[in-house]
């Protein structure tokens, strides 16, 4: 008996898998005691288990931002400098970037709030 995937089911899959990647690495990040060996190991592994779904082309702005996230992360990864830490910098800016453009229209702000409930007095 034969599955068949729905195109669908593998574009969730994916973005499923790479926002893992996402908040994994994030979190790596944003440790008080970072370790430059362990944030290595453990984005490597993460890495390879998001190499492991097939991937889908996205063109949202947001999900071209997260897979250029992530090859700037494999790119650091693979050469590392000695402290580590305009990479560290560089990466926690660009995270912040990519949260800010998933939640840009969450966060509208209704201007002219209180003109709205005019009762005529």
């Amino acid at each position: 008996m034969s599955f068949n995937i729905n195109e669908k089911q593998l574009r969730i899959r994916y973005i499923r898998v790479v926002e893992k990647f996402l908040t994994r690495t994030i979190s790596l990040l944003k440790l008080e005691d970072f370790n430059k060996e362990l944030f290595i190991k453990r984005t490597t592994k993460n890495y390879e288990d998001m190499c492991k779904t097939q991937k889908v082309d996205l063109y949202s702005d947001y999900y071209t931002g997260l897979n250029s996230f992530i090859d700037k992360t494999i790119t650091f990864i693979k050469n590392p400098s000695d402290d580590f830490v305009d990479e560290r910098a560089t990466l926690l800016k660009d995270a912040n970037l990519l949260q800010k453009e998933k939640n840009k229209n969450t966060y509208k702000k209704d201007k002219h709030k209180k003109d709205r409930f005019y009762d005529g007095n």
